[in-house]
């Protein structure tokens, strides 16, 4: 059945119960709303910006977004894009395109104009709604954009070049349209992180969508008291899916816009958040916070946190074992995914199998894993490979692009591009990105692996690791460091601390530098590549 079965089960079945929070630690709430409009209670101008509406409100929202889109000519196939900031609306109206038969189309926040343009022709979008925050860039480009499509912008004042969604969906009906929606229907399109050029556009059925929010639901056992904290951009299929699981258990969850660690304390003691799904540098900063003093438990109602799970990137060993120690009861979980297999969950550890941390786990609920060589067998346990996952959440293909399909789609496995090994128990250890992988005098040299090791070190907050040029080596293993705020470190001691490394694993190269991630986690190695592989090649030509 389609996802939005259980968002209408839901308002029958709990309407006046909570649905969504929203919290904007950074904004103050000192407005009168009417419930009828937002279900929202009634704050004061020394509360943080908090709203909330019920299942009945949600889906109610979501019929008036899909019978606007109708009435406005929005066919079935037809596309929707999203470019918007996490907020109340968010969802309602991701749900409500479903309901009208269109494709819901969300796009990266961090987009520039010319990759909403891009993203906007690639994906043929029909309709396009975005937020306050991106006025400036959708004028810059309204010419081409506006060109055969209806821009709405959902925020206080509409600019003159864009109709508002309050005044249109205003006045359109509460009720379920009458549009047949099956398993079989294209749901969504979804863009790679564009860490090769721009992104490439990933058809998703809504299959996919109902197979990641029971996965989600079976891996982590959402129930009716649990209640999600969601910190993530929704654009994303992580966020996104994980709320699926919430949203099959008919259970509450919060939207935080802002992500310091006493933004995500205060929320989970003040909303009584029991899953919370943190990236690797928040969970960093949460520690470094609890090291220094500047964080404290006592401080928070926290004894009803059940569930703490990181997914989008590895998860450094040493990072567990110092949350262990802060928090002994907390259950553990890993997910690994790519959008191209509707987000997380096609492999997780399990909160079963903390023993096994550093493993990104086992196949996922329904999933099917193998590994492979360059010749497409399956390599022996304990030897690297491509790791290929299968099942209902794969992508149909990358959209209007079938060579690139053709290269990862091979009889219903998606060839996900990264190294992994399986251990005699059968768990996955990611190894790799294929494309990271180091070639240094014939080694190949495995950066995650480097990059584990060097975390260990008590001064260091994030590493990445990348190939630098070399004349002699080809490639050379290159360190960017970022040092915990308020220590100092040299060259030498890192240098020191890699003797527990063998030789050939060393980084060459010690930078000291930020190390920059994506909303999602992920470290852009792209532009560490570009940045420092120029460098270097300036510093070799300096020596000769």
């Amino acid at each position: 059945m389609p996802i939005i079965d259980y968002l209408e089960r839901n308002r029958k079945e709990y309407g006046d119960e909570v649905a969504l929070i929203e919290l904007n630690p950074e904004q103050k709430e000192n407005r009168k709303v009417s419930w009828k409009e937002y279900s929202l209670i009634q704050q004061t101008s020394d509360e943080p910006y908090r709203r909330e509406i019920t299942w009945r409100v949600f889906d109610e929202k979501a019929n008036r977004m899909a019978n606007m889109l109708i009435s406005r000519g929005v066919k079935k196939g037809d596309k929707v894009a999203i470019l918007m900031m996490n907020c109340l609306e968010w969802l309602p109206i991701y749900m409500g395109i479903l309901k009208s038969g269109a494709l819901a189309v969300p796009f990266n926040f961090r987009y520039s104009a010319d990759e909403i343009e891009y993203c906007a022709d690639l994906a043929e979008v029909d309709v396009l709604l975005f937020g306050p925050e991106f006025i400036g860039r959708v004028e810059s480009i309204v010419d081409k954009l506006s060109k055969n499509r209806l821009l709405i912008f959902v925020g206080e004042t509409c600019p003159t070049f864009a109709e508002s969604y309050r005044e249109l969906v205003a006045d359109c009906s509460s009720e379920k349209p009458q549009i047949e929606i099956k398993d079989s229907d294209d749901a969504a399109i979804y863009f790679s992180s564009g860490t090769t050029g721009f992104p490439k556009a990933i058809l998703h059925k809504h299959l996919s969508l109902m197979t990641a929010a029971k996965v989600e639901q079976n891996h982590h056992g959402q129930g009716r008291d649990d209640n999600f904290l969601c910190i993530p951009p929704l654009y994303h299929t992580g966020a996104k899916m994980h709320w699926m699981g919430s949203l099959v258990a008919g259970s509450k969850a919060v939207l935080l816009r802002g992500t310091k660690p006493q933004y995500i304390f205060d929320a989970v003691s003040r909303e009584h958040c029991t899953i919370v799904w943190l990236l690797v540098p928040w969970a960093q900063d949460i520690l470094d916070c609890l090291d220094a003093g500047t964080l404290k438990i006592e401080d928070y109602e926290l004894s009803q946190w059940r569930l703490m799970h990181i997914g989008a990137q590895p998860v450094p060993p040493s990072l567990i074992k110092r949350w262990k120690a802060y928090f002994p009861n907390h259950q553990y979980d890993t997910n690994y995914g790519l959008s191209e297999s509707i987000g997380p969950g096609c492999v997780h550890l399990g909160v079963e199998n903390i023993h096994k941390v550093g493993a990104i786990g086992v196949p996922g609920y329904g999933w099917q894993c193998k590994i492979i060589d360059d010749e497409g067998k399956e390599v022996k346990r304990g030897e690297a490979g491509e790791l290929c996952v299968k099942g209902d959440g794969v992508m149909t293909c990358y959209y209007r692009n079938p060579e690139a399909t053709a290269e990862v789609l091979k009889d219903g496995w998606l060839l996900t591009g990264d190294v992994a090994m399986q251990d005699e128990d059968g768990f996955i250890f990611l190894v790799d990105r294929k494309k990271d992988v180091i070639v240094s005098g014939g080694e190949n040299l495995y950066p995650v692996q480097i990059e584990d090791f060097l975390r260990q070190y008590e001064k260091i907050k994030d590493v990445a690791v990348i190939g630098l040029p070399d004349a002699r080596l080809g490639e050379i293993a290159g360190a960017i460091i970022e040092i915990k705020e308020g220590m100092e470190c040299t060259e030498d001691e890192i240098n020191e601390f890699c003797q527990g490394m063998p030789r050939y694993k060393r980084p060459r190269k010690i930078i000291f530098d930020k190390v920059p991630r994506n909303p999602t986690g992920k470290i852009e190695k792209p532009e560490l590549r570009k940045r420092y592989s120029v460098e270097r090649l300036v510093e070799k030509e300096n020596e000769g």
